[in-house]
């Protein structure tokens, strides 16, 4: 038993249910001031020191891990992530000059334009033209939020610790991923420190790899010499000049009919 206070006493007791090992019962009691008559307060189910718990509950958002989402997976992001920051500010109202004049009434009609009444400020609905979705929509700039500073180097410690120059394989290579020929370079801050892979014989292929990495793929580690070419011969003697066996009639060293005097001086 533990006293909890005065007058208030817990006393414990084993809890036989198989599914609670090391659990006990706790009963609370206590007795009023100038009382003679103890009452029960409460009677719970507590752990002890060697009771089986679950772990600790932990949100989805902290339990998800890299490589847990699957095809179909959704993964929504908070209004506030701190890894993003709005791609374009600005309330979402219309241009100054949106708002016609009478001035510039008669040009309207002219040019056979749609005009609401009242000022945009007194409209049901903001024209959607002219709003700063539309500008941006207009300039290509079509991400409402984009990497804060903080994803940025969330997202630079994540890769360097992957593929970067305390790995086992950045301290045995040759080289840097620097000066490799299958470095992919990428565009905006990042690609100042890193780049994509593209070497396919290589452990980081298709990952993005910090220019400090390095592998024994790098395209000027081991580069093979070519073959020597040899130099063109002076005088060609693979070529091979016809000498026929017969020459031809009309050469003019024998007759082209054969007479007894050339039979036998041995020409045919």
């Amino acid at each position: 038993m533990v006293s909890e206070g005065d007058r208030v006493v817990t006393h414990f007791f084993g809890c036989r249910e198989l599914g609670y090992r090391g659990w006990r019962w706790a009963v609370t009691v206590a007795r009023a001031s100038r009382a003679k008559i103890v009452t029960v307060d409460e009677v719970v189910l507590l752990p002890g020191p060697d009771a089986v718990l679950a772990p600790e509950w932990v949100p989805w958002s902290e339990r998800l891990r890299p490589g847990d989402m699957g095809p179909g997976d959704l993964l929504p992001t908070e209004a506030d992530d701190l890894r993003l920051e709005p791609g374009y500010t600005g309330a979402e109202e219309p241009p100054p000059n949106s708002a016609l004049t009478e001035d510039l009434a008669d040009l309207a009609d002219a040019e056979d334009a749609e005009v609401t009444g009242g000022t945009p400020a007194e409209q049901t609905v903001t024209p959607s033209r002219g709003t700063i979705a539309a500008v941006a929509e207009e300039l290509g700039m079509r991400r409402a939020r984009v990497l804060s500073r903080y994803g940025l180097h969330a997202a630079a410690d994540r890769w360097e610790e992957a593929f970067g120059p305390k790995t086992p394989m950045a301290q045995a290579a040759p080289a840097s991923c620097m000066s490799c020929g299958f470095l992919a370079p990428i565009g905006g801050s990042l690609g100042q420190a890193f780049g994509v892979c593209a070497n396919e014989f290589s452990p980081a292929d298709g990952r993005v790899v910090s220019l400090a990495y390095g592998c024994g793929g790098h395209s000027e580690a081991a580069v093979m010499p070519k073959p020597p070419q040899p130099a063109p011969p002076v005088i060609d003697e693979t070529r091979v000049d016809p000498f026929p066996l017969r020459p031809s009639p009309d050469s003019g060293s024998v007759p082209a009919t054969e007479d007894a005097s050339s039979a036998d001086l041995g020409h045919s």
